[in-house]
């Protein structure tokens, strides 16, 4: 029953792929099959269901912003986090300056590339980037998972954009160590190769309080409930709001075409569709969340029959 509804969810966002198109800017990212789509959901009792390409590799991206809040919530604190770093939609594109050049000197959230270069020069005199992978495969359930080499060095040799923001940022207080090893360390941990069974782990973690299927716990209540509250409303870029609105699943997107998602208490939802909207959020899988959302009352305000 609930696996033919995974399949039907599938089958809902697959028209939408030819709307959208690959990542560019980063010429690694291009080389994606723009038709490939996935869905994973592991549940907190054990099970788990799949359907698509939920096995194909491809890079983290942005949605790496959470395990690098979520670390640096635990490593550095709240408050240190947040003196810096805000907690607000920003309503501009991930890799605007806009407002930095602005009167507000802090980035607006953790989830724009200001907010998470930032949060990644808090952490990297701290926890070295071997560390962070460990990590990585640990909230992940994924031993698989490995630094892309050719995606790290094709983001590298693109990242005068993001090196402007790591400037500017230093410029203004934000960062006081070395600008150019916390780029690298951010570009790195954006450089992952995950799955979509990847992030459905990373999903079921923070739905069960940061608590893994073992029983361990990896990560403190309190940095679990705000790490999902900025995915929340900060989550989809530009869209977040909307998003919020339509679909009401705390969720983080990335440009590789992933998309992770939290159902509290209940599951952990990944995704794997690189065909891109204009906000640089799966098209396809924006789609396929609204229809379980709707179909599954998964909505955080969802009437509860």
């Amino acid at each position: 029953m609930f696996q033919d509804l995974i399949n039907e969810a599938l089958e809902t966002g697959r028209p939408y792929i030819k709307e959208g198109e690959v990542a560019t800017y980063i010429p690694e990212l291009g080389r994606a099959d723009k038709n490939k789509l996935g869905i994973s959901i592991f549940c907190r009792d054990g099970s788990r269901f799949s359907c698509g390409d939920t096995k194909d590799r491809f890079s983290i991206q942005s949605i790496s912003k959470v395990i690098s809040l979520a670390v640096a919530l635990e490593v550095c604190g709240f408050d240190m986090v947040f003196e810096n770093v805000g907690m607000e939609p920003s309503g501009d594109a991930f890799n605007s300056l806009i407002k930095l050049e602005g009167s507000n000197s802090h980035p607006y959230n953790p989830m724009i590339n200001s907010g998470a270069i930032a949060v990644a020069s808090f952490i990297e005199p701290k926890v070295s980037f071997e560390e962070m992978l460990e990590l990585a495969r640990c909230f992940c359930q994924d031993d698989g998972i490995v630094l892309d080499e050719k995606v790290y060095r094709s983001e590298m040799s693109t990242v005068a954009r993001n090196r402007a923001i790591a400037y500017l940022l230093e410029s203004k207080g934000v960062i006081n160590g070395n600008v150019e090893e916390a780029l690298d360390f951010y570009v790195k941990m954006c450089s992952l190769s995950v799955t979509a069974e990847s992030l459905a782990g990373l999903g079921l973690l923070l739905a069960n309080d940061g608590v893994d299927p073992s029983g361990k716990r990896l990560l403190n209540s309190d940095t679990v409930r705000v790490v999902k509250t900025i995915m929340l409303t900060c989550g989809m870029y530009d869209g977040s709001g909307e998003f919020a609105v339509r679909v009401g699943i705390p969720s983080k997107s990335g440009v590789g075409g992933g998309l992770l998602s939290v159902v509290d208490g209940k599951m952990g939802i990944g995704i794997y569709g690189p065909s891109l909207d204009a906000k640089g959020n799966s098209i396809a899988g924006r789609k396929i969340l609204q229809f379980l959302s709707s179909q599954m009352k998964l909505h955080i305000f969802a009437k509860k029959d």
